[in-house]
């Protein structure tokens, strides 16, 4: 990512990159929620509009409409990391991020509150004080178009990241699939020959090994899950025997996925300086792609324009195949 000198001082603010990025991945679940909001009220109007002129029943419906979706072709929405909400906690933070911050820490346990105090259930503690919540302040926050709600979330997945320690170099990565798989939805409003798509919120084993990112594809015929691996290795030295040593941490690990599973792809990562061109062509001849950050760890962030447009058409050809 371009530096920004000023007097001899990079004053680059690499982090809003990052979040404006995974931010524009909400925009198909925002898409997804107009077209609800839409069918329940009967309009063509824009959400924001709906939003901001319908009766209070009508909001209702939008929201427990959107909550009680049963079909498995939905869009996502995510925390700062990456990590994916199921859908219900999706919709909760979804509409509550429109109108009030923090929810998970400030709203959550009021509605708690209220299911002890009212002897209601949560579902129903939740829609109704997001109903309530809209109500109430729209006429202040006026505008709910994308672009706007768009700032919001950067600062709702601020927020969330900032919580979060440990994890940038997975996060970003995580982004970078979650990326694609957006894409795809985002222009076919499906996942192609899956139904859904599941992505593991932290590493999983397979043998000895543990894969940083991965998912879950599963097929429409009801056919055995497709696993999606993403092995990422990272360092801070700068090749030459180490590289030796950890291409052959990836090689094993990329022989025992072969041996423990059926139904894969799998893509490596790796951030690391000078890596040896013979034992990355020694890991690519293994696996369906590889991606080789020419960097240290403390230097990525994020896949670039082109890598992603690489990863996207990875994930297409997956999906469409």
């Amino acid at each position: 990512m371009n530096e920004l000198i000023i007097h001899k001082v990079n004053i680059a603010h690499y982090r809003l990159v990052e979040l404006t990025k995974l931010a524009e991945q909400a925009k198909p679940f925002y898409d997804w929620i107009e077209k609800k909001a839409k069918a329940a009220t009967n309009s063509h109007h824009s959400l924001s509009h709906i939003i901001t002129k319908c009766t209070k029943r009508e909001l209702s419906k939008i929201i427990v409409a959107c909550y009680q979706d049963a079909t498995p072709e939905k869009p996502f929405l995510f925390d700062g990391i990456g990590r994916v909400y199921k859908h219900p906690k999706a919709c909760f933070f979804f509409f509550a991020w429109l109108i009030r911050d923090a929810p998970q820490q400030r709203l959550s346990p009021l509605i708690s509150r209220m299911t002890k105090a009212d002897n209601v259930k949560r579902f129903v503690a939740e829609t109704d004080t997001l109903v309530a919540l809209i109500l109430e302040y729209r006429s202040i926050v006026i505008n709910f178009e994308w672009s706007t709600v768009r700032e919001v979330f950067v600062d709702r997945l601020e927020g969330s990241r900032r919580s979060i320690s440990g994890h940038r170099v997975e996060g970003n990565i995580r982004t970078g699939l979650l990326t694609a798989v957006q894409t795809y939805f985002a222009i076919h409003n499906n996942y192609g020959k899956f139904e859904r798509v599941e992505i593991a919120d932290s590493q999983i084993t397979v043998g000895r090994h543990t894969i940083d990112i991965s998912a879950k594809l599963y097929p429409r015929d009801g056919g055995e899950a497709i696993n999606l691996l993403i092995p990422v290795k990272t360092r801070e030295t700068q090749g030459g025997g180490h590289s030796h040593l950890f291409t052959r941490d990836i090689t094993s690990a990329i022989t025992d996925i072969k041996d423990e599973l059926e139904n894969y792809h799998i893509a490596v990562v790796i951030v690391a300086e000078n890596w040896s061109s013979a034992e990355m062509k020694v890991i690519d001849d293994a696996i369906d792609l590889i991606f080789h950050f020419d960097m240290s760890p403390n230097q990525f962030v994020g896949f670039d324009d082109d890598s992603q447009v690489k990863f996207n058409k990875y994930v297409e050809d997956i999906f469409d195949e």
